[in-house]
């Protein structure tokens, strides 16, 4: 009975590992898109990968790496809300000033990328795992990285804050 309760959880932590990369993989997809100048691919993957990075969080059991995946969440959803902007902008034939639907969603993943600020800002918990800081680190890199481009991203588009 024991060996099949352990044959269980074993399977669990692998389906979340399977997750990860998963999220991972969605990520890599997303920057590849942009890449290739493919904004509305980049948004979808972002987008994906902002769900599983919230269904990841409701599975953790550990504090810290919830409150990361969540965070994480805030920050896909941002980048999202980004591409998304980038891909209206040109649909529409890329006139500036970008029209009221480009800096909505903007302004959205404005809020968005507050939400993630705000989050990297209250981290709970030192990460307990190599795993975990490791994560914390690219969601903290990525969050600065982005936060530079959504401000450029405003002033391009000419869009009011």
């Amino acid at each position: 009975m024991a060996l099949c309760v352990l044959s269980v959880a074993g399977m669990g932590q692998a389906q979340v590992m399977g997750e990860e990369a998963e999220l991972d993989r969605l990520r890599v997809k997303a920057e590849d898109a942009m890449g290739n100048d493919d904004a509305e691919s980049a948004a979808m993957s972002m987008g994906r990968a902002a769900l599983m990075a919230g269904q990841l969080a409701k599975r953790q059991s550990d504090s810290g790496l919830q409150h990361t995946f969540k965070t994480a969440e805030h920050l896909y959803r941002s980048q999202e809300h980004g591409y998304r902007a980038i891909a209206l902008f040109r649909r529409a034939g890329g006139e500036l000033p970008a029209s009221a639907g480009v800096c909505g969603s903007l302004q959205l993943a404005q809020l968005e990328l507050q939400h993630a600020q705000e989050g990297l800002n209250r981290q709970v918990q030192a990460p307990a795992t190599n795993a975990h800081a490791a994560r914390l680190g690219t969601v903290r890199q990525t969050t600065d990285d982005w936060t530079t481009l959504l401000e450029s991203m405003h002033a391009d588009f000419r869009c009011s804050r």
